[in-house]
């Protein structure tokens, strides 16, 4: 089993116990924060990742560590048992896994934008609404600027690309115009 799918089922476990016993949004801000401080702490991450360091070790060095913290005990428990099973390895995916599973239960999906020139506000929060009644669902947006585009919008939701760009209007032409010869 991979990474990604060991971490996945753990942030589908920490999601059910967070809706019923906490707010899984809180859930979300404390395991991202847990996690970027011990990942950003190198010696701590390389004694925790270590397969050399024994697991009752591990353990007990979150313990002594994590009720500084001010951690619900939902998250904390979470970090004990991933050490206890030596399975620390997985944070940054488990927390990737959590968040993208908090967002789909409540129905966001998160777009990026590209335009060929920065998007004023009001025709952002157009698009916003627009890419919204696509999916159904609410949207965060992310815009960025390529000028290779000439014009237009190419906006990616998950794998889905639509683009609408002149670029790849161009591109179309010659290729109807080559194929007619």
């Amino acid at each position: 089993m991979t990474n990604r799918v060991s971490a996945s089922r753990y942030a589908r476990a920490l999601l059910d116990v967070a809706l019923a016993e906490a707010d899984p949004t809180h859930v979300d801000e404390q395991l991202h924060g847990a996690a970027s401080l011990i990942m950003g702490h190198g010696d701590l991450w390389a004694v925790l990742t270590n397969p050399a360091v024994p697991t009752p070790k591990k353990r007990a060095i979150l313990e002594d560590v994590l009720p500084r913290l001010g951690l619900h005990p939902i998250v904390s428990k979470l970090l004990v048992l991933l050490a206890q099973r030596d399975r620390l390895l997985l944070l940054p995916d488990l927390v990737d896994a959590y968040r993208r599973r908090l967002l789909d239960h409540f129905k966001v999906v998160r777009a990026q934008v590209t335009t060929a020139v920065p998007l004023p506000d009001t025709q952002a929060d157009v698009l916003r609404l627009n890419l919204g009644k696509l999916t159904g669902r609410t949207v965060e947006m992310t815009t960025v600027t390529d000028p290779a585009l000439i014009g237009g919008v190419v906006a990616q939701i998950g794998s889905t690309v639509y683009d609408g760009s002149v670029k790849r209007q161009l591109e179309r032409m010659r290729e109807r115009l080559v194929d007619v010869r």
